[in-house]
């Protein structure tokens, strides 16, 4: 990859002269000024979605000086060099391939001249026949009991991603109870197991390694759970999957080599959902909407690839969102699902964004003077208008914020959806129009309020507006559509961070903690202070073991 520093581009510093001419520019004069705004600034993904970014501080000429950063930074050359399997993972020195995980086509993407679409095709066959008897009730515990509960045992990538995707599509769920475990607090697996039965459940151990930590200590428990009711190691043939890149650890843990679901080291976690992590989505929604998943993705994948700049969609969002985090100096961004179903989403964005671009160092081995990924958070529907939208409407904060909403609800129940889209469409329009002065004391005198009343509380009642939103329409969150989604959010990632030139498939801060953590548990555990700490960490460890 090209390691070109964005700021000394001459497209950076023209958009520092165009942010000077317009960051005081109100949404309702770009709206006033150009009736055809919304048909400028929104774009329709075949007839399943459609993205509405007119509500942002931007022109045309904004998204033009947008589009020639990324061809300065030579943005073009990055997709092509992911797409071909190049080792753009340079500090792993690996390639980053989660699109070919959904191309299920006859189409060759080779690694070291090894087509690898035939491991991928051989893993899903063999993830659909498993999936296919564990659903009919042909897979038998060590009593001979069919399964009905699956717990899903991993940490971050491989357990936000298959977690947030079941959640999201439960309305396709079939007759398996779900659970996820991920944290090492024993409180998160010593719940699920209270619900569930040994003679009947089964463990998925999905870590790329089969060394984290925490996934591995969750599943040496459930190992131990298993043995405490079953009394014979040969039980665990039945009752344990590994979905890893390491079969050796996993043969070594006492998983049978017929149940290790392989995935390969140019797989990142965060982007692992699309691999065998991705088995108990299948477990859940059966193969065949597994297979639709896959398709919405890699639809939106060639759509990234084939669509020119002015009409990419993850391109758009990335820019506009490199726009407000280096020019607006927002330093987050609030994704808001309008979906009950979807209140993973957020969460599973935080980790993919921050850990891909959390980064302070440049593709050259340079500290960065500007900013990379934006703090990323949000909350599911109405639920966030009643907590922190208050704060968006009149904080002192600059949020741009993603709407994302279903045009048809899985659940018909009176006027319900009719009235969580209204607030769809209300919060978006509020934030980026606000409320005046003049429209609220028009308000006030048609309720008839008294003119002291208006006087006394019209301060607070002000809402400056001009806060910028997406809007993501979809008609229905299928797996279809629900694939293209994810895809699209982690292309705009790529994007940002390509453009920022930044690593972002690499997240080596993340290892730092976890070294510090193994050497502190080895001082408790033994009981010997062979290491010295500063005086807070110190005290802190001396208070936890008078109580210990």
């Amino acid at each position: 990859m090209k390691n070109i520093n964005c700021t000394q581009t001459k497209a950076w510093h023209n958009l520092k002269n165009h942010f000077q001419e317009i960051k005081n520019i109100h949404l309702k004069s770009l709206f006033s000024s150009d009736k055809n705004r919304f048909k400028k600034f929104s774009i329709k993904f075949g007839n399943e979605m459609l993205v509405d970014f007119s509500k942002n501080r931007i022109t045309e000429e904004t998204v033009q000086k947008l589009i020639i950063l990324a061809e300065e930074t030579d943005l073009q050359d990055g997709i092509k060099l992911m797409f071909s399997g190049a080792k753009i993972n340079y500090t792993e020195d690996r390639s980053v391939l989660h699109i070919a995980l959904r191309n299920r086509t006859n189409k060759k993407i080779l690694i070291n001249h090894c087509n690898i679409m035939t491991d991928i095709n051989s893993t899903l066959q063999r993830m659909k026949q498993f999936s296919q008897l564990v659903i009919d009730g042909i897979w038998k515990s060590y009593t001979g009991e069919s399964i009905s509960d699956i717990v899903n045992i991993g940490i971050g990538g491989s357990d936000l991603g298959p977690y947030m995707v079941t959640e999201a599509l439960r309305p396709y769920k079939n007759h398996l109870n779900m659970h996820y475990v991920s944290n090492v607090d024993g409180t998160h697996l010593n719940e699920v197991l209270k619900k569930i039965n040994p003679q009947k459940t089964l463990f998925l151990i999905s870590s790329k390694t089969f060394t984290t930590d925490e996934t591995m200590t969750n599943a040496n428990s459930a190992k131990k759970w298993i043995l405490h009711y079953s009394k014979s190691i040969s039980s665990l043939d039945k009752h344990f999957i590994a979905l890893s890149t390491n079969v050796d650890n996993a043969l070594k843990f006492g998983v049978h080599i017929n149940n290790i679901f392989p995935f390969w080291e140019w797989v990142g976690g965060r982007f692992s959902l699309w691999s065998s992590v991705g088995l108990s989505i299948i477990l859940s929604i059966g193969f065949h909407n597994f297979e639709k998943f896959l398709d919405g993705a890699h639809a939106m994948d060639n759509h990234f690839y084939e669509a020119d700049f002015r009409k990419n969609i993850p391109i758009l969002l990335a820019l506009i969102s490199i726009w407000y985090t280096n020019f607006f100096h927002s330093k987050t961004e609030a994704i808001l699902p309008y979906d009950q179903y979807m209140h993973r989403f957020p969460a599973y964005f935080q980790q993919a964004n921050m850990e891909s671009n959390g980064k302070s160092i440049d593709r050259n081995g340079k500290k960065i003077l500007y900013h990379t990924s934006p703090i990323i958070w949000g909350e599911p529907g109405t639920n966030g208008q009643h907590a922190f939208y208050q704060l968006i409407h009149q904080g002192t904060q600059l949020i741009p914020c993603d709407f994302i909403a279903p045009i048809i609800s899985h659940n018909i129940l009176g006027q319900h959806h009719l009235k969580l889209i209204s607030n769809f469409f209300a919060q978006t329009q509020t934030l980026a129009f606000g409320q005046t002065k003049e429209e609220i004391i028009k308000e006030q005198k048609l309720l008839k309020d008294s003119n002291h009343n208006i006087k006394k509380i019209l301060p607070f009642q002000i809402c400056p507006g001009n806060q910028p939103t997406n809007s993501i329409l979809v008609r229905k969150i299928t797996p279809y559509n629900l694939g293209s989604l994810i895809a699209l959010y982690e292309h705009k990632i790529f994007v940002q961070g390509y453009i920022l030139n930044i690593f972002s498939f690499d997240q080596w801060g993340v290892e730092i903690g976890k070294k510090i953590a193994q050497n502190i548990y080895s001082s408790l555990y033994y009981n010997k202070n062979t290491i010295h700490y500063d005086s807070s960490t110190q005290g802190l460890i001396n208070f936890y073991k008078y109580f210990a």
